[in-house]
């Protein structure tokens, strides 16, 4: 009985700090607010004889595992790549960003489907594709 006591105490006293863990989020170089909400357009000529090429940035979403921002390359009006500007860093990211790109160059839309393992960040992939999207009309 003399040994529970300290035993339970020392046991508490050490589980404190897992139970108030907050995971950090990357707050140092996202942009002010009123930047990251209005989605940016940049065309220019391609050299393919006239049909423009139009690169169009996502508005930037934060998720709880990070912010998330795609820019979408527009030949005409068909998605000819995207590349994530921001992810979070995590693996189950690192291994989804392929799989949604894909299925936005074969979708040449954003409904696609969400990634297994990689929800939040699918959620803002899709949304910040939307956003380029609707700025490309």
């Amino acid at each position: 009985m003399k040994r529970a006591i300290p035993v339970l105490v020392l046991s508490v006293a050490g589980l404190i700090p897992v139970w108030r863990y907050a995971p950090s989020h990357d707050t140092g170089s996202s942009p002010a607010p009123a930047q990251a909400a209005a989605p940016a357009s940049t065309p220019s000529a391609s050299a393919s004889g006239g049909t423009a090429t139009t690169v169009v940035s996502g508005s930037l979403v934060d998720t709880e595992k990070g912010p998330v921002r795609v820019e979408v390359t527009f030949d005409g009006d068909e998605i000819a790549s995207v590349r994530m500007l921001r992810q979070p860093d995590h693996p189950q990211t690192t291994a989804a960003v392929p799989k949604l790109i894909e299925e936005t160059l074969q979708a040449q839309s954003a409904d696609i489907d969400t990634v297994s393992g990689a929800t939040v960040t699918s959620d803002g992939y899709k949304e910040s594709l939307q956003a380029a999207l609707d700025a490309k009309g």
